[in-house]
């Protein structure tokens, strides 16, 4: 028994010493491993990991850039920037959102309409480092929310720039508005490779000038880096890269002037486009009505922008570039510009009007009852005899209007630096093919040229293309593309940037023929339908009354105001240069649903005349004026001839 209990005890001796040597074995290849890890990471890998930690330690953070300031023609700012304090909710760090928002109420004021501003900035952009739950917060809330930081992990106070419209709904569709950046902006800007340039940008240009000089106006974005701690929180700066702000950009509006034309307007709805003949400089831009620019600076709550979107006055379209209305009896000069031209007429060409025009079966009547007599081209425009320009269409044929009212731009995009620019309608056979399917409806018939040698039918035109096609008459055939703005600043180099007139089209016109329409044009004021609202003018213009249906009569139906629902009254349209010797400013004016032109387009392009050429301000309206609606005045002869 001893001898095998011997025996036994060393053999587990022997296994014993294996194990250890087996253990020791394993030690020393896992510190091996240990240490070609170690060598890996601090000598091989070093430089990698070294960056790694300072990017930990370091955060990059973009400075966004002043945004350039928008200025009248004279140097008064339109569009400008202030700073406030912004109380901001970053989404991925907190927990529960409503709770956050309810426990914040009881800290800084959160309005019902905060809030749901907040949801629609949450659903729309969803991506977004943070959101404003409160913004141009006061001294005192500031000073609140930081002694109570502590409870709101995810939500700080930043200091953002504000953009601010002094003048409110003033040039509102000129100078537009800026909104947040949402992910179709993204996109474009991606396109564009300008992204990186908004980094740390929340708001970009979404309508008028904010949004056609987006890229002049915002500036290049800067960088700071800062130390952080554990938390995220920054230490101190280590570097700046200060931003580069916008350039500032100069219209050639007059704001002064706007603001009569838009004073004028009252509450009706409308537009007004007023261009200086010799450069396309536009002088005043009107679209009526128009909105408050500022609602939208830290996003539109869903109330305004509901009122604004479902309003039936349609405040947030831009009537002067994409509103398209028939143009009327103003259609006339440039009818008679043809017929001369073109050999259908000559100034002593006469006809007799007996107040309607005979075609295919068909009685086409003019505006006024019992027609004007004994007319000749001259008269046909101060009159304004539909009678004439029935016969004159009839006799041109659809195919020479539409080929001689291409050149003076209707029908086609005037190319203004605004965006959502309509191209409004020449109608011509071609055009009638395309925008019908139907072969029945696709065919042109001879009597749908007779209406459209009075400005009806199928015309339709823009306000801005009227102002253009008026203001290239004025210049004598040179037609430039309009435009607001002047010249751009730039702040860093002090450079001053001109845009200068493009002259797109120089339109042959013999003199003769130039002189005889801006003539009968004068007439219009002196002694035709404009004479009453140019009584006593102290300077010489050139106009044109007139008047679009809304809707359409039925054969023999005569048109009574009076009986017809506000919106499908008559449109009043006016168009005038002034003076005549040497055209200064060229406007197109359309009130709708306001009847003749002589009662209420004329009279406000006087005013706006008036104040233009002679710093005349208006010495106020009577209650009828500016302001829509109410029952219509029964016109007399010379008002319903335009």
């Amino acid at each position: 028994m001893k001898l095998g209990e011997l025996k036994n005890n060393e053999r587990e001796l022997y296994f014993f010493q294996l194990r250890i040597g087996f253990a020791g074995f394993a030690v020393l290849a896992a510190f091996a491993l240990l240490f070609a890890r170690f060598f890996q990471l601090q000598v091989v890998q070093h430089d990698t990991y070294a960056s790694k930690a300072e990017e930990n330690r370091i955060s990059i953070v973009p400075i966004a850039p002043n945004r350039g300031l928008i200025l009248d023609r004279n140097g008064v700012v339109l569009a400008r920037n202030y700073s406030a304090y912004t109380l901001e909710i970053f989404p991925a760090k907190v927990h529960d959102l409503d709770r956050t928002i309810l426990e914040l109420g009881e800290v800084v004021e959160v309005q019902a309409k905060d809030r749901n501003r907040f949801r629609k900035l949450f659903a729309e952009t969803r991506n977004a480092e943070s959101l404003p739950i409160r913004t141009r917060l006061s001294d005192e809330e500031v000073a609140r929310f930081a002694a109570n930081r502590y409870r709101f992990p995810g939500v700080e106070i930043k200091a953002r720039l504000f953009r601010q419209y002094p003048h409110g709904e003033l040039a509102s569709h000129v100078i537009g508005y800026i909104g947040r950046i949402n992910p179709k902006d993204q996109e474009n800007l991606g396109e564009l490779g300008v992204e990186a340039n908004y980094r740390g940008t929340d708001y970009i240009g979404k309508a008028g000038l904010e949004a056609s000089y987006q890229q002049e106006l915002h500036g290049t974005t800067g960088f700071e880096q800062v130390e952080i701690d554990a938390a995220g929180r920054g230490i101190r700066t280590l570097a700046r890269t200060p931003a580069q702000a916008g350039n500032n950009v100069t219209l050639t509006l007059d704001i002064k002037l706007q603001e009569v034309a838009e004073t004028a307007f009252g509450e009706r709805r409308g537009a007004l486009v007023a261009i200086e003949p010799s450069t396309g400089g536009v002088l005043a831009f009107v679209s009526k009505p128009g909105f408050d620019p500022n609602l939208f600076v830290d996003g539109i709550d869903p109330a305004s922008w509901e009122g604004l979107n479902n309003s039936p006055d349609r405040p947030l379209t831009n009537r002067a570039i994409a509103g398209i209305y028939p143009p009327g009896s103003t259609f006339k000069p440039y009818m008679a510009m043809a017929a001369l031209e073109l050999g259908k007429r000559t100034p002593k060409s006469a006809i007799h009007d007996p107040g309607y025009f005979e075609f295919g079966g068909r009685r086409f009547r003019d505006s006024k009852k019992g027609g004007h007599g004994y007319v000749d081209l001259y008269s046909s425009i101060v009159k304004s005899s539909d009678t004439f320009y029935y016969q004159l269409a009839n006799d041109m044929g659809i195919d020479a209007i539409a080929g001689f009212m291409g050149k003076f731009g209707f029908g086609a995009r005037s190319g203004i630096d605004l965006e959502g620019e309509a191209s409004g309608v020449l109608p011509s056979p071609e055009w009638k093919q395309k925008r019908f399917r139907r072969p029945e409806q696709q065919k042109w018939y001879a009597g749908e040229t007779v209406s459209i040698g009075i400005g009806q039918g199928y015309n339709a035109y823009t306000p801005i293309q009227l102002a253009v096609a008026l203001a290239a008459l004025a210049a004598n055939g040179d037609m430039y593309r309009p435009r607001l703005v002047s010249y751009i600043d730039n702040l860093r180099s002090g450079e001053r940037r001109h845009i200068e007139p493009a002259l797109v089209n120089r339109i042959p016109l013999k003199a003769e023929n130039l002189e005889f329409v801006k003539r009968a044009m004068a007439g219009v004021n002196r002694e035709g339908t404009g004479a009453r609202s140019f009584a006593s003018a102290q300077y010489t213009s050139g106009g044109k009354t007139g008047t679009a249906q809304v809707i359409g009569m039925k054969q023999g139906e005569k048109y009574d105001e009076r009986k017809v629902a506000e919106r499908h009254r008559d449109h009043s349209l006016f168009i005038v240069f002034a003076p005549v010797e040497s055209p200064k400013i060229a406007l197109a004016v359309i009130v709708e649903n306001s009847g003749f032109g002589a009662r209420a387009a004329a009279p406000l392009a006087r005013t706006v005349l008036d104040y233009f050429l002679l710093g005349k301000l208006p010495e106020g309206e009577t209650a009828a004026q500016g302001k829509a609606g109410g029952v219509p005045q029964e016109p007399d002869d010379e008002e319903e001839s335009d």
